[in-house]
């Protein structure tokens, strides 16, 4: 008997997922008659965390759905902002160090793993956390286990904020974060903190804040500047921000 044959077409933002000549409007596809509409839909190179309704005829199915023969099918992206099941947090990978810091720098709860441990402990950490995964690894988006994952769609780091910034509408806190190790910033008497600094910064600044996690201390430094013009962008573009800040971050900062 032969296969069912199917058509779809994909949303324009879906269009790097899939190959040339499914890009240009609806396309055919043979089926095995048993597969699931997700399972088809991943198989065409789209992550389902980049899919968002699955329309049959115009009317919405699950991603269990069988497909029948004949049956057009179109592809839709997410929709911004996108619901989670949980707050906003989130997992990067060893590629979006920059993209961490700069989220931390916004007060956004944002792990990261500095080195490589494969996809299959990143899917389990995202699992065990509750973390949205964030990666240009498409392969890691398939995996099953995540909690929730997101393809990071641009390789600058100005994009990459913006685009999980509107993706996810998380609550920003700017200055409340450690951006090295992910803790909260708590306020430091200079006196509390007097090891820790140069002779240099500890006659020229009197406010300080310290990591509750790590230690490392922060004080208004000569970054201050730089970074202040992306958390002022961040909010004026994606909100008003939630509790008052700690102290701006620390001059051996980058972000």
């Amino acid at each position: 008997m032969e296969k069912p044959e199917i058509w779809l077409s994909f949303a324009p933002e879906l269009h790097l997922f899939v190959a040339a000549a499914r890009r240009a409007g609806r396309s055919a596809v043979r089926t095995d008659g048993v597969s699931t509409l997700g399972h088809v839909v991943e198989s065409l190179g789209v992550p389902l965390t980049e899919a968002g309704a699955l329309l049959v005829g115009g009317r919405q199915v699950p991603v269990s759905h069988v497909p029948a023969d004949g049956e057009e099918v179109t592809v839709l992206a997410v929709v911004r902002p996108q619901p989670l099941p949980g707050p906003a947090r989130f997992l990067l990978d060893v590629h979006l160090g920059t993209l961490a810091r700069r989220l931390r720098l916004l007060g956004v709860d944002a792990a990261y793993e500095s080195v490589d441990i494969g996809d299959a402990a990143l899917a389990t950490r995202s699992a065990a956390e509750q973390r949205v995964m964030l990666s240009r690894d498409r392969g890691l988006l398939h995996r099953r286990e995540l909690w929730a994952g997101a393809y990071v769609y641009s390789h600058r780091p100005p994009e990459q904020l913006r685009d999980v910034l509107s993706r996810f509408a998380p609550p920003l806190a700017p200055w409340t974060r450690c951006t090295a190790c992910n803790g909260t910033l708590r306020e430091a008497a200079k006196e509390s903190v007097h090891e820790q600094l140069q002779d240099g910064t500890e006659r020229a600044y009197d406010a300080f804040a310290r990591c509750t996690d790590c230690g490392q201390v922060y004080w208004r430094g000569a970054h201050h500047a730089s970074l202040n013009a992306i958390v002022e962008e961040s909010l004026r573009e994606f909100g008003s921000p939630g509790p008052a800040e700690v102290l701006p971050q620390a001059v051996s900062d980058t972000a």
